[in-house]
């Protein structure tokens, strides 16, 4: 503790005057809500003009030790590193008492700002009146410093709730934007049953499906699966919906319509997004089911006597390139009584804890022995599965189902 000087009664009341206009200007700048830099900037000018403090630096714990303000001296605080000697004080002391540079001596005092027993700063002080030497006067530092500080981190804290508020609001519009994308209802009539789930590992997922009447024959569906999630993939999302949905106004034509779902999703995705998906149409009449897997999981066609097949033949995921390297499409015919699961990979992808993936093996044995349940019961069946597969494991990608059943 530095030795104590003992003003004389018109030094004290001069210095308490002076001490006052100081507290009133600081609590003035706190009040009318300025910038960080600001507060800096008259806290510096009334350490120097009220208190006549006359070499000052000051260094501020924000995410590492950061000088915020310096006046009087001829180096550069501002790019020097605070000596660990200074970092381990918690009271006012003397930089000769200190192992510092020398360039440290140029202040005589450290006085560190404490608050809820953290240091949040460090204020150095040189060059000061003979009065400044007693210990109200330093303490009175002290108290001003802190008020400052304390206040310009209750402003960064109310910052970053107004901005975690208004990326909350993001999220929230962005995760409304994103139920509207699925359909309202789905058919179930004499000729088909459509069942779709949709668990969000997140608040905002990157999957997707629809279903969409073509005419009184004839219904599209899809799955997809847009690379990454949040924010980006539901807006890359809604984009390839609004494209689907233009584009089957003009054509049903799956060659045509995937061409230019591709060439959308290039021309649109950003930061190396894509999206995989499979697109079907179904023709009641026909019994064919026409469809593109672009790098999507094979859905699961489960025929009636327990046989099954993989569609996975397509093309590339969309989004890669400008024109596909190569798109086949394909066409099934579905037998009575058939059963397609399409989903997205956070389905198959869990492990149980030797590390075995329940993978489409375990999705095709549960489908073979789950087959005649109802479309929901099968989706609540399958999911609860997967839990039992390994009951620590916690879903790590969005999980999409959709169930066509061919009555």
């Amino acid at each position: 503790m530095p030795d104590i000087i003992v003003p004389n009664m018109q030094q004290e009341l001069n210095l308490k005057k002076l001490e006052l206009t100081a507290l009133l200007e600081i609590t003035r700048a706190i009040n009318d809500n300025l910038p960080e830099a600001a507060l800096y900037k008259i806290y510096r000018f009334t350490l120097l003009a009220q208190l006549h403090i006359s070499r000052l630096s000051l260094f501020v714990n924000d995410e590492g030790w950061d000088c915020k303000a310096s006046y009087g001296t001829d180096q550069d605080f501002s790019k020097q590193q605070l000596p660990d000697s200074i970092k381990n004080i918690t009271e006012i002391t003397y930089t000769s008492e200190l192992s510092v540079g020398k360039k440290w001596l140029a202040f005589e005092i450290v006085i560190p700002i404490l608050h809820n027993g953290k240091v949040l700063a460090f204020v150095m002080i040189g060059k000061m009146q003979p009065h400044y030497h007693n210990t109200d006067a330093l303490d009175f530092v002290q108290t001003v410093s802190n008020i400052m500080l304390v206040a310009i981190e209750n402003h960064k804290m109310a910052r970053q709730r107004l901005a975690q508020e208004s990326i909350r609001r993001e999220i929230e519009i962005a995760r409304e934007v994103q139920a509207m994308l699925f359909p309202k209802s789905l058919p179930n009539d004499s000729d088909v049953a459509i069942h779709a789930s949709y668990i969000p590992h997140s608040s905002i997922g990157g999957d997707y499906y629809d279903f969409v009447e073509i005419d009184a024959d004839q219904f599209l569906f899809c799955v997809a699966d847009v690379s990454g999630k949040g924010v980006p993939a539901s807006l890359l999302m809604s984009n390839f919906q609004a494209g689907l949905r233009t584009i089957l106004r003009q054509t049903s034509d799956l060659k045509t319509v995937v061409t230019e779902l591709n060439y959308l999703i290039y021309r649109n995705a950003i930061a190396e997004k894509f999206i995989t998906t499979f697109i079907a149409v179904y023709n009641r009449k026909t019994r064919e089911l026409t469809y593109v897997n672009a790098g999507h999981n094979a859905p699961i066609l489960l025929h009636g006597n327990h046989v099954h097949e993989l569609l996975h033949d397509g093309c590339t995921m969309l989004g890669v390139f400008d024109e596909l390297p190569f798109l086949s499409v394909i066409k099934v015919s579905i037998p009575h009584n058939s059963v397609l699961l399409c989903y997205t990979d956070g389905l198959t992808e869990v492990f149980d804890a030797n590390e075995a993936e329940f993978g489409i093996e375990g999705t095709i044995k549960f489908m073979q022995r789950n087959r005649f349940l109802s479309s929901r019961m099968l989706h609540l069946q399958l999911l609860h599965e997967i839990n039992l597969y390994n009951e620590e494991a916690s879903f790590n990608d969005d999980i999409t189902l959709l169930s066509c059943r061919f009555k």
